[in-house]
């Protein structure tokens, strides 16, 4: 009985009826939640498709600049063929707005880094690596003038992620210093350099600054 008239309170139904105070007064409260998680469900998916549309849109945009899985060197090729290479300055500005909105959102809606992008080779997590592998590669070798763009955009990037993690738990140094350990090899960095070199894009001379 008592399944019952909470099922057809919650649900609201109506058709299980008890006339005691008490239960009456709880199945008004059963009722009022069940209208209020409607509500929030017609509220709450349309906000967080919105928020994964967004998301997605800057990440199929890299698809055509950097490929998939995108990587530093698909995009400064297309760049430097397409001669877009010394004009990538807003390209960085859209993507620090990008981490700016990231942050914004998947700390607020958890849930949201786990909606898989719609193709199967793409990733948020995945396109934010590539851009600041990009950026960090094209502040510290590439022989070209100064981009604050660039370096906002690779601030804008690790504060995002470091937020994310943070609301996950994941555990991270908060204050790492220059000299301490880090995933990307130095072989890796030098043969990604020797490749751009070879497409032309205008490098430093000293690699090992660079590094």
């Amino acid at each position: 009985e008592s399944f019952e008239q909470s099922g057809s309170s919650l649900l609201t139904l109506g058709f299980a009826v008890d006339h005691h105070t008490s239960v009456v007064i709880v199945m008004f409260v059963e009722a009022t939640i069940g209208l209020g998680l409607v509500a929030l469900l017609i509220s709450f998916l349309p906000t967080m498709y919105q928020l994964f549309s967004r998301r997605e849109t800057l990440v199929s945009q890299l698809d055509v600049r950097a490929g998939t899985p995108p990587t530093p060197v698909a995009m400064f090729r297309r760049a430097k063929v397409i001669g877009w290479i010394e004009f990538l300055d807003g390209f960085w500005l859209e993507w620090e707005r990008w981490f700016t909105e990231l942050e914004e959102s998947h700390t607020s809606y958890l849930a949201l880094s786990f909606f898989r992008s719609p193709h199967h080779g793409r990733s948020w997590i995945t396109a934010a690596g590539a851009v600041l592998d990009s950026a960090a590669l094209r502040m510290a070798a590439m022989d070209l003038p100064r981009s604050w763009q660039a370096q906002l955009c690779l601030r804008s990037g690790y504060l995002a992620l470091r937020r994310i993690a943070g609301a996950f738990d994941v555990t991270y140094d908060p204050d790492p210093a220059p000299t301490d350990p880090i995933s990307i090899t130095r072989d890796e960095v030098d043969d990604v350099c020797d490749q751009l070199r070879e497409l032309h894009v205008p490098m430093k001379d000293d690699q090992d600054q660079a590094w």
